[in-house]
């Protein structure tokens, strides 16, 4: 997949993604020639997104940066910054907090989640900017490109993917790619 030309500019590409007909928390990644099955929020997908609602936000997000464990994965051909995951790292999600929305590191008292989680999910994680660049308290938090569980269960609100599947788009992602929720 090469990237388009339009009037001598270089288009980014744009993920697509979809829910399923009949499943709120399933769904469909498309880019370019290639489509994936997806797990979404819980609670389906939702134009007003809250904190803890369960819900994927129906928006565009742009790609900010990733991050992988890799002690579990090796040789990511992306062009996205990658960061590894260190013990340390944790995602404040607690609305009230000034680092609400960002990378914190242990010790952390604040409600947080774990980067290095023990069952996999953010082996490898994609930050998409929701809520990051223009932050609101109780938008939601941590909306990530991540990993799926077995059988696509449905996620707190992210989208999530094979591993397999992660490698093969993650070679068409860069910072600035959009990832449009529809």
């Amino acid at each position: 997949m090469a990237d388009l030309r339009r009037g001598g500019r270089v288009s980014m590409p744009v993920v697509t993604v979809r829910a399923a007909p009949g499943n709120r928390s399933r769904g469909t990644v498309t880019l370019g020639g290639i489509t994936v099955p997806a797990a979404l929020g819980r609670s389906g997908r939702t134009a007003v997104k809250r904190e803890g609602d369960g819900a994927t936000p129906i928006a565009a997000m742009k790609v900010l940066h990733g991050f992988t464990r890799g002690d579990r994965v090796r040789s990511l051909h992306t062009g996205l910054p990658m960061r590894r995951i260190s013990k340390d790292m944790l995602w404040c999600d607690q609305p009230d907090h000034p680092s609400y929305n960002r990378l914190v590191r242990a010790p952390f008292r604040p409600s947080h989640e774990e980067m290095m989680r023990k069952d996999g999910l953010y082996d490898v994680c994609i930050v998409l900017d929701w809520n990051i660049s223009s932050r609101r308290r109780h938008r939601g938090s941590a909306i990530f490109f991540h990993l799926i569980r077995p059988g696509y269960q449905p996620t707190a609100g992210c989208i999530a993917v094979s591993l397999r599947d992660m490698r093969r788009l993650l070679r068409f992602m860069r910072a600035g790619t959009v990832v449009r929720v529809l």
